[in-house]
């Protein structure tokens, strides 16, 4: 703030007790020791469990982002169906349930879909009874088999093509005329059709 001509200076308290008032972060290395051996200690309690609960993959909202996939609040009531998985079974075998939400497309719901299959085929239920195992109880030598907490990793987002040569109706291809033809299509089509009403209208009362 600047200071012209001869006024009186404002009145800034520049003796502050400020010493008090200052946030500090000198505690910051033991934190984060701290979160790592409480991190350590949650998996071991976990034991042979997912790390993370299995989330959908989504779309994001606007046009800004919605080119990307990231993991969503839980999975429809419809895609666990399809996947043929129960509702409260999902609950108990780490995977998320969203009620609320609704699959606006086939091929989202396609996906996810096969996410829940693709996690099913990897997931090892241990029966709480060695010897009395339930339904969808993993049994035999899947129970010693190998296990991996790694998640099921999104999937991309694009469709990558491989390369090949340009075709001719490609390359004489315009796109900006087929942009301004279909507007202008679509901007005069109320206009052609009254048009067209009133010739027929006039060609049936000729007839008459």
């Amino acid at each position: 703030m600047g200071f012209a001509h001869n006024n009186v200076l404002h009145k800034n308290h520049f003796r502050k007790d400020w010493q008090r008032r200052v946030r500090t972060w000198f505690d910051q290395p033991g934190r984060k020791q701290r979160r790592r051996i409480a991190r350590r200690t949650k998996t071991g309690l976990l034991g042979a469990r997912p790390l993370d609960l299995l989330r959908p993959a989504v779309r994001g909202q606007t046009v800004r982002y919605n080119a990307k996939i990231r993991e969503g609040r839980g999975f429809t009531l419809a895609e666990l169906k399809l996947a043929g998985i129960g509702r409260k079974k999902a609950l108990g075998l780490g995977i998320v349930v969203d009620h609320r939400r609704r699959n606006l497309s086939e091929e989202g719901r396609d996906l996810n879909v096969a996410r829940l299959k693709e996690y099913a085929e990897r997931l090892i239920v241990f029966p709480r009874k060695a010897n009395k195992p339930k339904k969808g109880d993993t049994t035999g030598d899947d129970l010693t088999a190998e296990t991996t907490r790694t998640q099921i990793l999104l999937p991309d987002p694009y469709v990558h093509e491989q390369p090949r040569k340009i075709t001719d109706d490609e390359r004489n291809f315009q796109a900006y005329r087929a942009l301004r033809d279909g507007r202008a299509q679509a901007r005069h089509e109320g206009k052609r059709k009254a048009r067209q009403a009133k010739k027929d209208e006039e060609e049936a009362n000729k007839k008459k």
